[in-house]
C-alpha cells in the first residue's frame, strides 16, 4: 500500500465498496467526491496497476464492460492500512 498513490487507495476503497462495479460507476463515485472530472485517461491505467499489483481483478461483464472486485490480498492491504490509519487519527 505505501507505494499507491492517493488516487489508486481512493479506487480501492471505492471497489471495496461496492458489488463488482464498472469503470463507469468508480468514476462516476470519485467524481462526487473529488467534485471534479475524472478523464478515462488517468482511471483506467490506475485500474491496470491495481490489477498488476494483484490487488484488485478485473472481470468480464460483457463486451464493452468490465467489472473490478478486490482480491484478498488487496482486502488484507486494505484492512492493514485501515488498522495504521487508526493508531493516528481516533473519530
Amino acid at each position: 500500500m505505501y507505494d499507491l498513490t492517493g488516487f489508486q487507495r481512493d479506487l480501492l476503497y471505492v471497489i471495496a465498496g461496492e458489488e463488482e462495479p464498472h469503470g463507469l460507476a468508480i468514476k462516476e463515485e470519485l467524481e462526487e467526491y473529488y467534485e471534479k472530472e475524472i478523464h478515462h485517461g488517468r482511471l483506467y491505467p490506475n485500474l491496470d496497476t491495481l490489477v498488476d499489483k494483484g490487488l484488485v481483478e478485473k472481470g468480464r461483464r460483457d463486451r464493452r464492460t468490465n467489472f473490478y472486485t478486490l482480491t484478498r490480498r488487496g482486502r488484507r492491504e486494505l484492512e492493514a492500512r485501515r488498522e495504521w490509519e487508526a493508531q493516528y487519527v481516533d473519530l
